[in-house]
């Protein structure tokens, strides 16, 4: 099974077989001799079976009772292969003979040999000449040499005593012979035939070259495949096209790893990997074995240190790469002691390394410049999805697959903190909140039977603020605030509204320590939940594959999500149906084939609606708010990307044990968890803000590059009016402290006693999102 990037991108490739499908027209003539020579020269002339090389092989059996001479023509060894077993009676002899006439009856010459070329075992789990093309060769079929042609046609007959590989003396004889043959039968000239004897054997073993770094999406695309197919998977040849956008991954790559180094980077240097003694320090005749204890992870590598000035470093690869690493690189690496605590800033490269210790470097990206570093002992992962249908667009599991492949982005179960607040804020507002609601952040006691203990929450800056409108709480996560609103409104209607977002509503807490996000998620859930805020309302289901086929390319499986669409047709009454009532049957992700059913690829298939499942006026007001972060609030150093579609939430859990970052712009939703494997705190200051955004940053700058902005649509139904910025309620243009806000038609708050004149009318001219927050 080949797994591929939905731009064509090879991912990965499970089995015992490896297969390449090929076209005859696609196949060298120079390709399709040799076989002739080497296996059936009469091809093109017999009616499927070779009388007279069954005679003389039979014949031979007799006198000599051993089978030295094969007598099977090309179209024989299809019927074998396709039909029969591998048991040698003689019954299955004349099925053979009688199978090959039908085969020769029923298809043309050339589909014969396409056949035949497609399927032969050649050695290495390679079957067909495309496939041993790359095994041995690591080419294509119209890049190989005519000696590499021979090779490959000579494998047949034996494929493991006439291996280049594992035994290249009998194998250069074997091409010769091809040689010789193809010369013989006027296929080559004598001039090409010198040239390819004197070829040396060229042969090395390689494995399909990787185009993608997705190992994470591979195996969640192997389980998927093989819950529906079993171990057929592996022998089939079939071929998979995820959803994957290789810019998406690539850039979800670098900017989960660069993080991560940077952590890393800012909890200080916990030492080298071991010390050797160096007798002789010429790079030439250095011993590097110790190194092969040591193996490359992620982006770093071992290397053992040379020479030392005051403030650089020279260190030898296990590639004999010689790399200096000077000052600016090396002086983060103060002494690691814990979380929230490192040694004496170093003032010389003596004071962190000396010659002979065996460390970590690491080449930053795109550049010659390289760096102290260490494997990160921190974690994280980045999801993309395209909120409109459901696609993943990039996954990141974990700083390296081969180190750890648990799947931190889709099998992790941690608490998402803050990043839970839009869900409730939704909530709030669909039970007749408004952005200008004042809520009290100040502080309480709750004895809340759920948590079994008194319970004394507080912000995160240990500050309260007193009355806050709702929409600075959710900028600036007020937490106290959370609380009162999830006390108000309850936690029964709360949890059954996040069942819209994708959340099992009996899997989350049932007290107010759910207003703080302390259920359980994963970034591709909350991916999937973000979703709704981004394509205007709608509860899609994130899917990863997007088609398979079969070795011959008949179409197994197509996906057919449904899709977020607007209709324009929306009367205000539908709009508002979602806005007042509370959920009871939670949207819970599907399975693939309950997601993309498989269809019939001759018919078009009909265009599948994603479900609403908030209003178009509620899923407005989030927006603005969640805009309203990343303008000002928790989420401000997105700015950083120019862009005025942005919206998100930071995530922070106690202790700062998980750091998030939740955001999206209209056409991609992206989510960015950091955190360590066993669940301990990452340190002080360690916040979303800090911790995971920065992924989001990275990411988004290149998975949004020369895209343009897309402006916040207002609805109808949606009204901006004058509010008193300390009261929450109208007012007129004279009051110093008026500030725009925006609210549902009929959940409009009434006018300030002191400005009773203002009329109750909405303002003639409403700005837009970008220009009020």
């Amino acid at each position: 099974m080949s797994i591929y990037s939905r731009d064509g991108l090879l991912i990965a490739k499970f089995g015992e077989k490896k297969r390449i499908p090929t076209r005859y027209e696609d196949i060298p003539a120079t390709q399709i001799n040799a076989f002739l020579a080497a296996e059936d020269k009469d091809f093109f002339q017999h009616s499927g079976v070779d009388f007279i090389g069954l005679l003389r092989a039979t014949g031979q059996l007799l006198l000599t009772g051993e089978k030295k001479q094969g007598g099977s023509t090309i179209t024989m060894q299809v019927a074998r292969n396709f039909f029969l077993t591998k048991k040698k009676t003689y019954s299955r002899k004349i099925r053979e003979i009688l199978l090959s006439f039908i085969i020769e009856r029923e298809l043309s010459k050339q589909d014969i040999l396409t056949l035949y070329l497609n399927k032969i075992y050649l050695g290495h789990r390679s079957y067909g000449i495309a496939a041993a093309a790359q095994v041995y060769y690591d080419s294509t079929l119209s890049d190989l040499s005519l000696a590499q042609q021979a090779m490959i046609a000579g494998l047949p007959k034996a494929p493991s005593a006439f291996n280049p590989i594992s035994n290249p003396d009998r194998a250069l004889l074997r091409r010769n012979y091809v040689l010789n043959r193809l010369l013989s039968l006027n296929y080559i000239s004598q001039p090409e035939f010198n040239a390819a004897i004197a070829e040396p054997i060229t042969a090395r073993l390689h494995s399909a070259s990787v185009e993608l770094e997705a190992p994470y999406v591979a195996e969640m695309v192997r389980n998927e495949v093989y819950e529906i197919y079993g171990d057929e998977i592996y022998t089939n040849g079939m071929h998979v096209v995820t959803t994957l956008d290789s810019t998406h991954q690539n850039a979800a790559n670098h900017a989960v790893r660069k993080a991560l180094h940077a952590y890393d980077r800012r909890h200080g240097y916990r030492g080298i990997l071991d010390h050797i003694d160096l007798d002789n320090i010429d790079t030439n005749d250095l011993d590097l074995s110790p190194l092969s204890s040591y193996k490359k992870i992620g982006e770093t590598e071992p290397a053992i240190v040379t020479a030392l000035t005051d403030k650089s470093v020279t260190a030898i690869t296990s590639d004999k790469v010689l790399v200096e690493i000077t000052w600016e690189n090396l002086k983060w690496a103060w002494p690691y002691i814990n979380e929230n605590k490192q040694g004496k800033k170093p003032t010389s490269a003596a004071e962190i390394l000396a010659v002979g210790d065996i460390i970590r470097v690491r080449q930053q990206p795109n550049t010659d410049i390289f760096e102290l570093a260490q494997v990160p002992n921190v974690s994280g992962a980045l999801v993309s999805i395209n909120p409109n249908d459901g696609a993943l667009t990039s996954l990141v599991g974990g700083y390296d697959y081969y180190s750890s492949k648990f799947n931190r982005a889709f099998q992790s179960q941690r608490q998402p903190g803050s990043g839970f607040k839009p869900i409730l804020y939704s909530a709030a507002l669909s039970k007749g909140y408004t952005t200008a609601t004042l809520i009290n952040d100040a502080p309480v006691v709750f004895d809340d039977a759920g948590l079994e203990q008194q319970w004394r929450p507080e912000n995160y800056s240990g500050k309260f603020f007193g009355p806050t409108r709702l929409r600075e709480a959710l900028i600036h996560s007020r937490n106290l605030v959370s609380i009162r609103i999830l006390r108000d409104i309850g936690t029964k209607y709360v949890r059954n509204f996040a069942g819209r977002f994708g959340f099992n509503p009996s899997s989350l807490p049932n007290n107010l320590s759910l207003s703080l996000g302390s259920g359980s998620a994963n970034p591709y859930k909350m991916a999937t939940a973000y979703s709704v805020f981004a394509n205007g309302g709608f509860s899609v289901s994130p899917y990863f594959i997007q088609q398979i086929t079969s070795a011959s390319g008949e179409i197994l499986f197509q996906a057919n999500p449904a899709v977020a669409i607007i209709d324009k047709q929306e009367t205000p009454q539908s709009k508002n149906l979602l806005a007042d009532s509370a959920v009871t049957t939670p949207l819970i992700t599907p399975t693939l084939l309950d997601n993309n059913t498989p269809i019939d690829p001759i018919v078009e298939p009909p265009i599948r609606k994603a479900p609403r499942v908030i209003s178009p006026q509620l899923h407005f007001l989030i927006n603005s708010l969640l805009r309203d972060v990343v303008n000002r609030g928790t989420g401000r150093k997105a700015l950083s990307l120019g862009r005025s579609d942005l919206a998100g939430k930071t995530g922070t859990t106690n202790d700062q044990r998980d750091a998030w970052f939740n955001g999206f712009n209209p056409s991609l939703v992206a989510v960015a968890w950091v955190g360590l494997d066993n669940g301990k705190p990452l340190g002080n200051r360690e916040t979303g803000g800090r911790a995971a955004l920065p992924i989001w940053i990275d990411f988004m700058r290149e998975a949004l590059k020369n895209t343009p902005n897309i402006p916040l649509s207002q609805p109808d139904g949606i009204v901006g009016l004058l509010i008193d910025s300390e009261t929450g309620l109208k007012t007129n243009p004279s009051n110093p402290k008026a500030i725009f806000e925006y609210f549902r038609e009929e959940n409009t708050p009434p006018a300030d006693n002191k400005n009773n004149e203002f009329s109750n009318s909405s303002l003639g001219k409403q700005p837009s999102i970008e220009e009020l927050f």
